[in-house]
């Protein structure tokens, strides 16, 4: 089995960002908001603080307590909308349940829109169009499926997510990349009709925080997995959906966690702050 390595590919791309954002003398800068005390989503922002401050990306982070109202989230966002210091803003998922996640996102202007997950851009995929800003996670499942697949003419690929909106966003993305994949709820893993679909399927990719959950059993031989799961376990190690013990010896293809997506996706999210901060300094000097 090919163990891929994120890590070295998030390194790769950090590097050359740190290289251009030196050469270029621009300061990219970027918000994360997070509400409550979600132990994952800890982890997710101290990966991207480390990451931003070794390539001379400042972040700020916004912390709500769990009891905070929606308006004032909101006021956040609207704020930052309008600071021209910051290039990108990120509200840090999940949220508690009592928080309308879409309602919320949808308040971040197009232009600072870094995780590409508002509804402006979501509906630019769905159109078959390019996007203000991909979202860093497919593109991170992109680079993974491309060094495990070298023709995907007539691959079956399936995707679990724990959201719609997520698995059709992955799904929009894909497509413009000429890559067919279905995808379907984790509410329905214990279903048996999903033991076949997985075992049926070539690639499998999965985001829906099922630690270990996908077994030796529940898949083809030779099936790639692309694991873009994580959840914080109570001894402080993290676990992906795919239990890396049980598949190594049937998967031919897995990007382990920690060490796989993850890195990726914390690469791909600061070249869209980037980016931003290029665009935004474009704009700043026709004005």
């Amino acid at each position: 089995m090919i163990i891929f390595n994120g890590k070295k590919a998030a390194d790769e791309i950090l590097s050359e960002l740190k290289e251009k954002i030196l050469q270029e003398r621009i300061k990219p800068r970027f918000a994360v908001i997070s509400v409550g005390d979600n132990p994952a989503s800890r982890l997710f922002i101290k990966n991207k603080k480390r990451a931003a401050k070794r390539i001379g990306v400042g972040i700020s982070h916004y912390k709500f307590k769990e009891t905070a109202k929606e308006a004032e989230v909101i006021k956040k966002i609207e704020k930052l909308n309008q600071d021209f210091r910051v290039n990108g803003i990120i509200v840090q998922l999940p949220l508690p349940k009592k928080f309308n996640q879409e309602k919320i996102t949808e308040r971040i202007n197009l232009e600072k829109d870094v995780d590409g997950f508002c509804g402006a851009n979501r509906a630019l995929l769905e159109k078959g169009e390019k996007p203000y800003f991909y979202s860093p996670f497919p593109l991170s499942v992109l680079v993974a499926l491309k060094s495990a697949v070298k023709n995907f003419k007539g691959k079956r690929i399936l995707a679990v997510v724990n959201s719609k909106i997520f698995g059709q966003a992955l799904k929009s993305f894909l497509k413009l990349k000429n890559i067919e994949i279905d995808f379907i709820l984790k509410k329905k893993l214990h279903f048996l009709d999903l033991k076949a679909k997985l075992k049926s399927a070539d690639v499998i990719i999965t985001a829906c925080g099922c630690p270990k959950q996908l077994k030796r059993e529940m898949i083809k031989e030779g099936a790639v997995l692309i694991d873009g799961g994580i959840t914080l376990l109570f001894n402080g190690k993290v676990a992906g959906d795919a239990d890396r013990e049980s598949v190594e010896k049937k998967a031919s293809f897995l990007t382990p966690v920690p060490g796989g997506i993850g890195p990726l996706t914390v690469a791909m999210l600061l070249k869209n702050v980037y980016l931003a901060a290029k665009k935004h300094a474009k704009h700043r000097k026709k004005h």
